[in-house]
């Protein structure tokens, strides 16, 4: 069984980088088993209690089910500190955790003077260096101390990556990472390696910039392993997950930073964008797959191959997702939208306005060409005089515009832009808009004439 995750952490609202990030995973799961059996799971990553707020929670599992990427399962980090302790203390025993307890200001000095000589910025791992003594000597003076998991330097990292193929890391050159804070608190990485393990997460999909972190990781899930701690439930995670890490979104003028909060998820709902149109664009960007505006999710799972990313930087591009968009709200079903339209509308409605909505939200403007007021033209004396026999001429029907155009066309010699463009302005106020065919049944025979009146009258 494939099981992928998406752990984010709640801090803030979840942005189109989260969300691409949450559309793969639950693609891979959704396509990795053929009898539907994948799991896609949501951990809420909540161990900085300081930063982690419950809206935030909340609003991603709301964020989540509006794009109809609803989880099979939740866990909270912050209810599994148990586990984390058990797995921290196995590591202790093993040797491969140790204190160390300089201040951010003594490491921020050791980086600048490591830069200075030319050197990376690596920690140098003086606090091994400690006698028993030096410890109990800190900690006499109150100074707590922060933990380190401790790599291996012995042999390189290395792991078949998903989307870039093989990758190797020297351990030398990665600083043995902080796992847990002088407070007792925990960082990001031995908590989210015990949960892969606990959960059986099978394959992580997530972004380059976590490629060092997987290669930290990569240690953690074969040091617990040999703490008795290892994935007994599976032969795919031997002794870690499938990783895959994919190129980060950018923007036309270069990286989306400084817009996050304008593409958050909730900012693109208030913007009018369907689910349908963002996981379209989402799920294709950085991939030689064409982008294509697909409503069906179906198309998007059975098409979704991680052979097809790229290495190069994905493009997200406003204009593209506006023109998505509009392609998406043409596809829609009248019982897609109803209960989103304004009063009235109705099948036909929805069906004479739909070609000429960027966003569903924009219907009550154009269905205002039904109810009225519509705006004045102003008409030529040849116009008007036309117009008067627009109204004079006018029968209903099945096909009132038809015969309405024909009538015209028969009587006054007019054809072309000459017959339509005065009937439409009339009628609509209007140069353009939907089909007259299906908007004249709509306003109906008496609006109609009233407006063909007030037309001709000037």
């Amino acid at each position: 069984m494939i099981v992928t995750r998406f752990a984010p952490s709640p801090t803030g609202r979840l942005h189109v980088g989260n969300l691409r990030t949450a559309l793969h995973n639950w693609l891979l799961a959704r396509k990795g088993d053929e009898d539907g059996a994948g799991r896609f799971l949501l951990r809420i990553d909540d161990t900085d209690a300081e930063r982690s707020r419950e809206e935030y929670v909340d609003a991603i599992r709301e964020d989540l089910a509006w794009l109809g990427l609803e989880p099979d399962g939740e866990f909270r980090q912050s209810e599994r500190l148990d586990l984390y302790e058990a797995a921290f203390e196995k590591l202790k025993a093993a040797g491969r955790v140790y204190p160390a307890y300089e201040t951010a200001q003594e490491l921020e000095l050791k980086r600048k003077i490591a830069l200075g000589r030319g050197k990376p910025p690596i920690y140098d791992r003086a606090a091994l260096s400690l006698t028993e003594e030096e410890r109990a000597a800190k900690e006499a003076e109150g100074i707590s101390p922060h933990w380190r998991f401790k790599l291996d330097h012995e042999e390189f990292i290395d792991w078949e990556d998903a989307v870039r193929g093989p990758v190797k890391f020297d351990p030398a050159t990665l600083s043995d990472p902080v796992i847990r804070r002088a407070d007792g608190s925990w960082l990001y990485m031995l908590p989210s390696v015990v949960d892969d393990l606990n959960m059986q997460v099978t394959d992580v999909l997530r972004g380059e910039d976590h490629v060092s972190n997987t290669a930290v990781q990569v240690q953690m899930f074969g040091a617990l392993h040999d703490a008795g701690l290892g994935p007994d439930h599976c032969d795919i995670v031997d002794p870690f997950p499938r990783f895959g890490h994919t190129a980060l979104l950018v923007g036309k003028e270069g990286k989306l930073s400084k817009r996050l909060g304008s593409l958050s998820c909730d900012a693109l709902r208030e913007q009018g964008m369907e689910p349908e149109a963002i996981l379209s664009l989402l799920a294709r960007l950085g991939t030689s797959q064409p982008v294509e505006p697909i409503a069906d999710r179906q198309v998007l799972i059975d098409t979704f191959d991680l052979e097809t990313f790229g290495r190069a930087p994905a493009k997200f591009d406003d204009a593209e997702l506006e023109r998505l968009n509009a392609a998406i709200v043409h596809q829609l079903d009248f019982a897609e939208v109803e209960d989103r339209l304004p009063d009235g509308i109705d099948a036909a409605g929805w069906h004479a306005i739909r070609p000429n909505l960027s966003h569903v939200g924009e219907a009550a403007e154009w269905w205002r060409l039904v109810t009225g007021p519509i705006d004045s033209c102003e008409f030529s004396e040849d116009d008007r005089e036309y117009l008067a026999q627009a109204a004079d001429a006018l029968e209903w029907s099945d096909n009132p515009w038809g015969d309405l155009t024909s009538a015209l066309k028969e009587r006054t010699g007019r054809k072309g832009k000459a017959l339509f463009l005065p009937l439409r302005q009339a009628l609509t106020g209007m140069d353009h808009g939907p089909d007259m065919g299906e908007l004249l049944p709509l306003i109906g025979e008496q609006e109609a004439r009233a407006r063909l009146d007030k037309a001709a009258a000037g």
